[in-house]
Formats: structure tokens, C-alpha cells, sequence
């Protein structure tokens, strides 16, 4: 196989777009393109959830290989729930490193905010079991605060650890102009004061309204290549190394252990190993944060702190800016934001902007080399990638 390398990214904010998800996913590409100083690719590949269901649009890769005159080059769009974005990176690397293709654009692309909280909410709980979880009205938010409770309970996170988390994230997202949050928060305001409940209500106890992330629109794109058109841009060498996915049963409560990520610990596992990288190395992350205990469980799963301390740690600070590993630097889901179809390739964008030394105010020092966490349904279908500088 051929190594693999990233040409170019590029990124709208996440936040509420006004535009048709064609000019979104164009946005990201058209700078991705101008990063990487290309007018042309072999082949596009389209992460995208909802587009079908949400704003009545299909085969969303022909439309923006159109939108783009990138005629006749191939496309194809691909689905796996919120880790579709990573999914299409993990395409994308195959295309590059079996031959078949020298230079991919991948582009992550969702326009959730068509449709109003409580439609986006039943859109995304589709993911859940039909039979076995939908019928009963289970969604998102009501499965990861049933994880959450378990959690506390068997490894003593308390709720001021998952405001730590939304606390990190948010100050995190105040140095990303393309975050969808710019709000700093406090423990004060979000737990300690009187009017906490009226600032952070319970939405799915024990998570509060500071645990969940936005509902945002938004587009990312990388563009992927050989090492020989890589080494002809002049930018840092970013290859991406490592790639791992993995599986766990469709229903949560049907595993040994719920509180267990299986496919989680399976898909950063195969990643690392593939990069020769041990979890010790990594310099900066993006764990799959749409809720504030995923980035506590996530941390313990990949092999950066033993399971049950992934909270200790963040009291310790390990994982703020400036700490021994910074954790979702960009603010995370929590606060960059969550457009599904996109949180994958924006995951990767940050990692890329930190191995290359552009993320400014947030920049990581020494950063050379950085995992991400795309976390599909509840943890049954995650892609892992592990990406280093040279």
C-alpha cells in the first residue's frame, strides 16, 4: 500500500447556515482546494446522515461534483450515522493507498437546522434499534444519560466532572472562529449559583442542558494524496497513518458491560497499531463529545488513562490546553459543534490544523501526532484515525 497524505482542508463555521447543503459542502471544498493548490481530484467522496430525510436531497456527491465543474471525475456519498464523516476519510485513504486513485476530496456536510430540536432529535434517534429501542420512544440524549448514570455510579463521576468537561470545551471553542458555541461558561453558572436549574436544566438525568451538544449546521473537507504531490505543495507532511473501525451490538443494553465501549477501544486500537503509535504518543485529540461523559469514557477506552480515571485526570488538568494531552481542542461537539455528517472530517481538520502549527491561540506545542474518535449510533459502528507529521 502507499502512504497516504493530506493535500489540503477546509471548513465553514458550524453553526446555523442559511445556505443549501450543495453551497455549504462547496464552501469547505473550495478552500480545502485552494489549500492544497489543486482545480481538479480524482474523486470526491460525500459524508452525509441526513440530507435525504432533512432537506429532500439525494446523491448529494453528484450534486456537488456539479456544483464544483469537477466533471467527470467520480462520486459517491457515504452513510454511517454521525462516524460518516470519518468513514468517508477511511474511504477516501483506501482509494489513495491501494492505487486505484492519487488525490481524493473528501467533504463532511449536514444542514440539520431545516428542521426545528424536536424533528433533529427524532432524526437522530433513528440510529437506535427499531424494534428493540424506537418503539418505546428512546432517544439520543435518554440512552447517554442512562450511560452517564451507570457511570457515576460504578466509577464516581459526579456532575461537577461532566461541567468540567462542558467548562474545557466551551473556553476551548472561544479560541475557534469556527466553533458554533462562543459562550465561556462556569461552574457557578452552569451548577454551583441558585439559578443553575434555570440556566442548565435536566434534559436526560443526570445530564443537563451544558452536557449535550448544539444542533449546527456545517461543512469540512480534507483532500487526501500521495506522498509525491504532498512533498510538491511545500506544506508540513501530515500522513495519515493509522486507521481502525470496529463494531458493537446495535442495542446497548444487550452488551456484557454497557458502560464498556467496546468498538471504541477496537477501532483506536487498530488505528495506533497500524500508525505505530502507542496512546502515550499522542499529542493532541478529538474524542466524540456530543455528550460530557462520552469524553470522560472515550478517554479511558483508547488507552490514555486506565479505566474509571479518565475524570481524575481532568481534574488534574491533563487534558486542558497546555496540560499533558489536550483534549478536543476546537471545543469538541460540545461546542464547536455537531452537524453529524460533518463531525468526522471537522474532527480531522483540527488535528491537521494542530500537526501543522496553525491553530493560533490554541495551538498545541510539539504537536506531532494526533487521534480522532468518530463514534457511530451508541458506540456500534466507530472509526478511529491516527494522523502524524514528518
Amino acid at each position: 500500500m502507499r502512504d497516504v497524505y493530506v493535500l489540503g482542508i477546509g471548513i465553514t463555521s458550524f453553526s446555523r447556515l442559511e445556505y443549501p447543503i450543495v453551497e455549504i459542502a462547496a464552501y469547505s471544498s473550495v478552500v480545502a482546494l485552494k489549500d492544497a493548490g489543486l482545480n481538479r481530484v480524482d474523486h470526491v467522496f460525500v459524508a452525509n446522515m441526513g440530507a435525504a430525510r432533512v432537506n429532500h436531497q439525494t446523491a448529494l456527491a453528484s450534486a456537488l461534483v456539479d456544483h464544483l465543474n469537477l466533471m467527470p471525475c467520480g462520486a459517491e456519498t457515504i452513510e454511517n450515522g454521525p462516524a460518516s464523516g470519518a468513514s468517508a476519510i477511511k474511504t477516501g485513504w483506501m482509494a489513495v493507498a491501494s492505487g486505484l486513485h492519487d488525490t481524493v476530496m473528501v467533504t463532511g456536510v449536514e444542514r440539520m437546522r431545516e428542521v426545528n430540536n424536536l424533528e433533529a432529535t427524532d432524526f437522530v434517534a433513528s440510529l437506535t434499534h427499531p424494534y428493540a429501542e424506537q418503539i418505546y420512544g428512546v432517544t439520543l440524549p435518554a440512552m447517554a444519560g442512562m450511560f452517564a448514570r451507570l457511570y457515576m455510579e460504578t466509577y464516581g463521576v459526579t456532575s461537577r466532572h461532566l461541567a468540567m468537561v462542558a467548562i474545557k470545551n466551551h473556553d476551548n471553542a472561544m479560541l475557534n472562529r469556527f466553533a458554533h458555541l462562543h459562550e465561556k461558561i462556569s461552574m457557578e453558572g452552569i451548577l454551583d449559583s441558585n439559578d443553575a436549574m434555570t440556566n442548565n436544566p435536566f434534559v436526560a438525568d443526570p445530564l443537563r442542558f451544558y452536557d449535550l451538544c448544539p444542533v449546527s449546521d456545517g461543512g469540512a473537507t480534507l483532500i487526501l494524496g500521495t506522498a509525491e504531490m504532498a512533498k510538491k505543495i511545500g506544506k508540513p507532511l501530515i500522513r495519515l497513518a493509522g486507521v481502525g473501525q470496529a463494531t458493537d451490538t446495535h442495542c446497548v443494553h444487550e452488551r456484557a458491560n454497557p458502560t464498556d465501549l467496546l468498538a471504541v477501544r477496537g477501532a483506536a486500537g487498530k488505528a495506533m497499531e497500524m500508525a505505530g503509535v502507542k496512546p502515550g504518543e499522542i499529542s493532541v485529540a478529538e474524542l466524540h463529545d456530543a455528550f460530557t461523559i462520552l469524553e470522560i469514557a472515550e478517554s479511558e477506552e483508547v488507552g490514555f488513562f486506565k479505566k474509571g480515571e479518565g475524570h481524575i485526570a481532568l481534574e488534574e488538568g491533563y487534558t486542558e490546553l497546555g496540560g499533558k494531552l489536550p483534549i478536543n481542542t476546537s471545543g469538541g461537539l460540545k461546542a464547536k459543534g455537531h452537524p453529524v455528517g460533518a463531525t468526522g472530517v471537522g474532527q480531522a481538520h483540527e488535528i491537521v490544523t494542530q500537526l501543522r502549527g496553525d491553530a493560533g491561540e490554541r495551538q498545541v506545542k510539539n504537536a506531532s501526532k494526533g487521534l480522532t474518535v468518530n463514534f457511530g449510533g451508541f458506540g456500534n459502528n466507530v472509526v478511529s484515525l491516527v494522523f502524524v507529521r514528518e
